[in-house]
């Protein structure tokens, strides 16, 4: 099966090229317009905070979301202490690692993880990989909108949470693709839209609101058939009125790509008899 020289939008940053690359190999016709970039933090005032209190035995477990973040929390360490110590210190506590990207980039700085946290690797399978530690002090690197879902569960469990901010996510500098994205969907030219991050999802709205086609482009994406990569990515879909139409069996990029060019033909005939 493949996409059929569907037209396909996706909103993926860091593997743009890879993206557009995947659909055409699927028989896709690609609009790729990058949504995100991510911005340091302009005080690192708190990630300072959980070194030092790292340091000194204030915790007993880290959390880690993001590859990208493992590596910006050592860059911007790095400035003050050895990256040595830092390691060291990790090593003597929990260490949590949220699906692959995260454990990955540990795995580079020799840390060793004491949960990989299993697929679809949200907030859910965090706290179920969680359940029954003993670990109540507890540090959460965060990626732009913080985990609320996460960051009250292990809460209520009566563990101490102290989020640890290391970047947040900006718009592109150059905006001409999301723009031309945004067009598109307001005037329906597309028949899928893959989704790969929330964030992608709010800056979309960002820049439809700016622009002053928020109801055309709510309509363009519901005319298509909608790909979310996971659940995260889903929820935040629904909070914007969007129900996807699938997930792929595994979150990744290669898998939602090709599930959506196998399934996009039976969708679309399934949504017309509705």
């Amino acid at each position: 099966m493949s996409f059929s020289g569907q037209r396909v939008l996706a909103l993926e940053s860091r593997r743009a090229k890879e993206t557009a690359e995947l659909i055409r190999r699927h028989g896709g016709e690609p609009l790729v317009a990058p949504s995100m970039r991510e911005l340091p933090l302009e005080s690192n005032g708190d990630a300072f905070r959980f070194a030092e209190g790292l340091f000194a035995g204030h915790f007993d477990c880290v959390i880690f979301l993001t590859g990208v973040g493992v590596k910006y929390l050592v860059k911007v360490l790095s400035t003050r202490w050895p990256e040595d110590r830092l390691v060291e210190a990790l090593r003597s506590v929990t260490v949590v690692a949220r699906g692959p990207k995260p454990a990955a980039a540990l795995r580079e700085l020799k840390v060793a993880i004491s949960i990989n946290v299993p697929e679809p690797n949200t907030w859910r399978e965090l706290l179920a990989a969680m359940e029954g530690r003993p670990e109540r002090k507890i540090a959460v690197q965060l990626y732009g909108r913080p985990p609320q879902e996460l960051l009250d569960g292990l809460r209520t469990r009566g563990a101490e949470v102290t989020p640890v901010p290391v970047y947040a996510w900006g718009l592109p500098e150059d905006l001409a693709p999301l723009r031309q994205a945004v067009n598109g969907l307001a005037d329906g030219a597309f028949d899928v839209s893959l989704f790969t991050t929330s964030v992608q999802v709010v800056h979309l709205f960002q820049m439809a609101e700016a622009m002053g086609l928020t109801g055309a482009v709510f309509g363009g994406i519901q005319k298509s058939v909608i790909a979310s990569i996971g659940p995260a990515t889903t929820e935040t879909l629904v909070e914007f009125g969007l129900k996807p139409d699938l997930e792929p069996s595994h979150p990744k990029l290669g898998f939602l790509v090709k599930e959506t060019a196998d399934q996009w033909a039976e969708i679309s005939e399934r949504r017309k008899k509705v």
